[in-house]
């Protein structure tokens, strides 16, 4: 089973923590950073951001000062993860919410994605930098992109996956999760909480998960599949 979860705007901390027992750490949030040394943070829209010296701004698909584009600098990164100078947290650590960690821990990280504003759909363990990106509408207008924003998302999920494909999250990444899986052969599931069950094409199948829980239920609903407490 293969199970896809959307990211989260909120983010491990980045500024090291006062330690009360120095043999105990706990993993930040890294940056890719430019030759000279300067951290660099994505969002949608790098004019619109609040102006900080703590970093610049780029969007993933913006050149960088070694003429590629982020998006392949990150993916060159990651061809040596076990190299990792930068401190890049893996996917699945990045996010505040205990939801990932629950599930790398409960699922295993083999077969557990991230559908990310920013990089698309990327491994659990994909080593994955600060960014602030998403598709919400209510999202400042830096942070939020466009549908028709062009971007070099990943699709990390092998296409010939026979797993089925389940996916939580919430409505304004559907099409986004369906338009990268599209190639996907498996089956797909996708679970919601809307009265109407979203638009999804053939080979893509809707599945409501009843709670009363409106704002970031799909966190619940993951931890109920995990648990057996719901199925396909």
């Amino acid at each position: 089973m293969n199970i896809v979860i959307v990211c989260a705007a909120s983010k491990k901390p980045c500024a090291a923590r006062k330690k009360t027992r120095p043999a105990i750490t706990k993993p930040c949030a890294g940056y890719l950073r430019r030759q000279d040394g300067q951290k660099v943070k994505f969002v949608a829209d790098p004019d619109k951001a609040p102006r900080t010296t703590s970093y610049v701004y780029a969007r993933p698909d913006h050149i960088s000062d070694v003429g590629l584009s982020w998006t392949k600098t990150l993916h060159q990164y990651n061809e040596t993860p076990e190299y990792n100078p930068l401190g890049l947290l893996q996917a699945w650590e990045l996010y505040s919410n205990s939801t990932y960690e629950y599930l790398a821990r409960e699922h295993g990280t083999e077969h557990l994605y991230i559908l990310s504003g920013a990089w698309g759909l990327i491994s659990a363990t994909f080593l994955t930098p600060m960014y602030d990106i998403t598709f919400s509408k209510a999202a400042k207008s830096y942070q939020r992109r466009k549908a028709e924003d062009c971007y070099g998302d990943f699709c990390r999920l092998p296409a010939n996956t026979v797993e089925p494909v389940v996916f939580f999250g919430g409505l304004a990444y559907v099409k986004f999760f369906c338009s990268l899986t599209e190639g996907i052969k498996a089956k797909r599931y996708v679970f919601h909480n809307s009265s109407r069950p979203p638009k999804v094409p053939p080979g893509c199948q809707t599945r409501k998960f009843e709670t009363k829980n409106r704002r970031n239920w799909y966190y619940e609903c993951a931890r109920a599949f995990i648990d057996g407490d719901i199925s396909l």
